[in-house]
């Protein structure tokens, strides 16, 4: 399902969060920005300008959060629907599950001067990207829409479910989102390396049209 956007200073300092000291930055030049890569279970929050963060989404789904006042935003990545004790906010599930993850980056972003009433919210991914094996992905966007509904926090824009992999591209401090649909021979790199990061939890430029939102 894919639905556009309904389009619509002060500049608070850089903050992340949940991502490790040596974080994945590098700088692109086509887009004079520096780059800030989301894995899943992990969120980033930041007001700089030239800051772009990107994921590369299969089944997981990533929630994008930006008030527009504050000129703050920040990115989320999660794998699974929520916590299984099924309480929303059980912050020991971990980053994974989309409970939690949706919490800590609406509080983050609160934190660093957001509002409520003014956030932004734009959501990405779901797919089921490998057909039979399971349908975590429209779990997962399923989840996603509850949740904001039952937080009355209306959705921006959405691009959600299908069977192809995506990466986005999200601007913290405008807002603004690029997104491309990855080639379908795609798909099962994209479903090996969600998988292998969830056991490992559990233990312990392409071509095509680009989407703005």
């Amino acid at each position: 399902m894919t639905a556009r956007t309904k389009r619509h200073h002060s500049h608070p300092p850089h903050v992340s969060h949940e991502l490790p000291a040596h974080a994945r930055r590098y700088l692109d030049k086509r887009f004079d920005a520096m780059v800030v890569k989301v894995l899943p279970g992990e969120h980033y929050v930041s007001g700089e300008r030239q800051e772009m963060l990107v994921t590369i989404l299969g089944s997981c789904v990533a929630a994008c959060i930006h008030d527009p006042v504050a000129k703050v935003g920040g990115m989320n990545h999660f794998m699974l629907p929520e916590a299984f004790d099924g309480e929303w906010g059980h912050a020991s599930a971990g980053m994974r599950y989309g409970n939690v993850a949706m919490e800590r980056l609406i509080n983050d972003v609160l934190a660093r001067g957001g509002a409520r009433h003014r956030l932004e919210i734009k959501v990405f991914g779901g797919a089921n990207v490998l057909k039979g094996l399971s349908n975590i992905g429209h779990r997962n966007a399923d989840f996603v829409e509850a949740y904001l509904a039952a937080e009355n926090l209306p959705i921006t824009a959405y691009h959600l479910r299908g069977s192809q992999p995506r990466r986005v591209h999200y601007f913290p401090f405008s807002g603004r989102v690029m997104l491309l649909e990855l080639p379908r021979n795609d798909r099962y790199t994209v479903a090996r390396e969600e998988t292998s990061y969830n056991s490992r939890i559990q233990a312990k430029p392409v071509d095509g049209s680009v989407e703005l939102f």
